[in-house]
């Protein structure tokens, strides 16, 4: 019974999970139950919970690079705000709207640079939902095209630096590298930082991109009537009597000048991501104040939403470490350990099985809900076994990418179905995800056959 019971309590938790209860509750919740009937049934060592406090206190409350993710996410709200992605939009459809695929690769672009700028998928899924959806339809898009570009541009969100899912992978990925080299008796411990998953995560970010770019561009080649080219008389109303450079400076400067102070003090060691998230939160303000969009209002708003989102993603945190105690006390990296040593392709099977289960959890939760509680289980196993961190953080983060684009609880699906028109099939939501699934899948064969993909620009910085 004790063997199974780790298991039982990871797949009760899922199905908790499935019914629509909170997250956090449902792992603290499930996990103290199943610790509960241990104790009866003297399967579990209750001393395991009298960690519960030390690992809060350090974990969560005293953990500097955490306070990042309240700070990204105020500067991305508050960016959504000052409108700054309808100037990005305009400028790029400027641009590339006269050709077939254009306003479709106008959405991929500036679906990178909100990425870069914000971090944040909802945001930007719902934004350019509102922006470019009906002006896509409009200029004869097929609605499957239209809708499966905006969602995946809006998960790019997850991969692209400063990106709140990398500040909490980073985290995790810390601890069990640490833990990782622990196990092996190293006890000079090296570390892995979020700043080395953020320059990590810049080459795969813009392959992914050049991907997706690719994409578009075959099928405007392909299929013509799937991507025409935008209609004159919409380029004509972005332009207002304005020209052209000057819709590009005023759409694209403003962003560049944030990611070059958000991304390039981290990059070139002048700045810790916590520092530099504040950096980024101060410039979202001095960035709305410039397009007048600043008020009290819209600053208590904005306060109010982020104080929302950290509370959430710090009471996750906390119900994430109780059920990691509570695995652990059930001797569940135990098993999990030998299941991988048993396994006969050895290290690459490992890996190959962690991945699989990664991508098939991601159709069922959210990408924090998998971050805390499969990756500090299997972790310092896979990390012991001699996989670089920075390689297997970034392999991790694409590949929880897709569980934003996995039916039937993708939430940059759900997210594109609030904003949609009703004329907008969910299934034609469903199946324009499907290729770009497909090509985040062909991502991470990418990395998997040359991790340099992720090393190099570390190894350089």
């Amino acid at each position: 019974m004790m063997e199974v019971m780790p298991f039982v309590l990871f797949i009760c938790i899922c199905l908790v999970l499935l019914a629509g209860y909170p997250v956090a509750f449902s792992l603290a919740g499930t996990s103290l139950a199943f610790a509960g009937i241990g104790i009866l049934s003297g399967t579990f060592d209750a001393s395991f919970l009298t960690a519960v406090p030390n690992r809060i206190y350090a974990g969560v409350i005293t953990n500097t690079t955490l306070l990042a993710v309240p700070m990204f996410v105020f500067m991305g709200i508050m960016l959504e705000k000052s409108r700054i992605a309808e100037d990005l939009l305009r400028g790029m459809s400027l641009l590339f709207g006269r050709m077939r695929g254009g306003l479709g690769l106008s959405v991929i672009i500036v679906g990178m640079l909100l990425a870069a700028s914000t971090g944040i998928v909802g945001a930007t899924v719902v934004t350019m939902s509102v922006l470019s959806l009906p002006t896509m339809l409009k200029a004869g898009y097929k609605a499957s095209l239209a809708t499966g570009t905006i969602c995946a541009t809006g998960t790019l969100g997850q991969i692209i630096p400063p990106s709140i899912a990398l500040v909490l992978l980073g985290d995790v990925m810390s601890t069990a590298y640490q833990q990782a080299q622990i196990d092996m008796g190293i006890f000079s411990t090296q570390t892995v930082s979020v700043g080395d998953l953020f320059t990590g995560a810049i080459v795969p970010g813009l392959i992914l991109v050049l991907l997706y770019s690719l994409y578009m561009l075959g099928i405007a080649f392909l299929k013509p009537d799937h991507a025409p080219p935008a209609k004159q008389e919409d380029i004509d109303a972005i332009i207002q009597n304005s020209s052209l450079s000057k819709q590009l400076l005023k759409g694209l400067l403003p962003p560049l000048l944030l990611i070059v102070a958000v991304l390039g003090s981290i990059l070139f060691g002048l700045a810790t991501p916590t520092e530099a998230a504040g950096v980024g939160g101060f410039g979202a303000i001095l960035l709305a104040l410039a397009k007048k969009q600043f008020s009290l209002s819209i600053f208590k708003e904005v306060s109010v939403s982020t104080a929302k989102v950290s509370s959430m993603v710090y009471m996750i945190l906390i119900g994430a470490g109780i059920f990691s105690l509570v695995f652990r006390g059930f001797s569940g990296d135990i098993l999990v350990e030998e299941l991988f040593q048993s396994l006969p392709g050895g290290a690459t099977m490992a890996v190959l099985l962690v991945m699989l289960v990664v991508f098939l959890l991601g159709f069922i939760l959210d990408f924090i809900e998998i971050t805390y509680m499969v990756v500090p289980i299997v972790g310092p196993i896979l990390l012991a076994m001699g996989f670089d961190p920075i390689w297997l953080g970034i392999m991790l983060a694409v590949n929880l990418q897709t569980s934003f684009l996995t039916p039937p609880f993708g939430f940059a699906l759900f997210y594109l179905r609030g904003a949609a028109p009703d004329e907008i099939l969910t299934k034609d939501i469903y199946k324009g995800a499907v290729p770009f699934i497909l090509i985040q899948v062909f991502m991470l064969i990418l990395l998997a056959i040359w991790p340099g993909l992720t090393t190099w620009l570390p190894s350089i910085l």
